[in-house]
């Protein structure tokens, strides 16, 4: 038996830059059921959770280039593609019209079979959002896990914009200090 190659995070960025197979398959095997869970967690679906997550592979594939060390890990790099395609497909017509034509016994099981409960546990965030304050910990939840827009939040939490923003900053702050 071949042992499986292993990478740090920098020679694993190094080989993604060289256009590495192995090391994309690696990012694959050790990056996929992560990202597809927070995917899940947004669209709610787990055929199109499967094809947001593809893309998200092949836009980290074509995007490799811009990744920033200096702006954070590139987990975190991987979780914002996957987020905001996410998003994207959220607010997509062609989501949106399946969602209209979608028979209602099958709404029917879609809302009964959605939890209400964040399972952040598979990616060992629980422990570092718990470090969060209250007030951080469900601006974070709303915006990266449940995929809600600032404004969206605003109008959730009743309470302003500005104020939004700021904490969703300063959240963001003290995560990184904690990672």
């Amino acid at each position: 038996m071949i042992p499986a190659e292993t990478y740090n995070e920098q020679e694993l960025i190094n080989a993604l830059k060289e256009r590495s197979s192995k090391a994309y398959g690696y990012l694959y095997d050790n990056y996929s059921a992560a990202l597809y869970t927070i995917i899940l967690q947004i669209v709610k679906n787990n055929e199109i959770a499967g094809d947001v997550l593809q893309d998200v592979f092949v836009n980290i594939w074509r995007k490799i280039e811009t990744y920033d060390p200096s702006k954070g890990r590139l987990f975190t790099w991987m979780l914002n593609i996957a987020r905001n395609s996410s998003i994207d497909m959220l607010r997509s017509k062609s989501f949106q019209n399946s969602k209209k034509n979608q028979a209602l016994s099958e709404n029917v099981n879609n809302i009964s079979s959605q939890t209400t409960q964040i399972n952040i546990d598979n990616i060992g965030l629980k422990k570092i959002l718990g470090k969060l304050r209250p007030e951080h910990r469900v601006l974070i939840e709303l915006a990266y896990f449940k995929g809600y827009t600032h404004e969206e939040i605003a109008e959730i939490e009743d309470i302003p914009l500005g104020t939004v923003k700021t904490r969703i900053r300063n959240a963001l702050l003290q995560l990184k200090e904690y990672m």
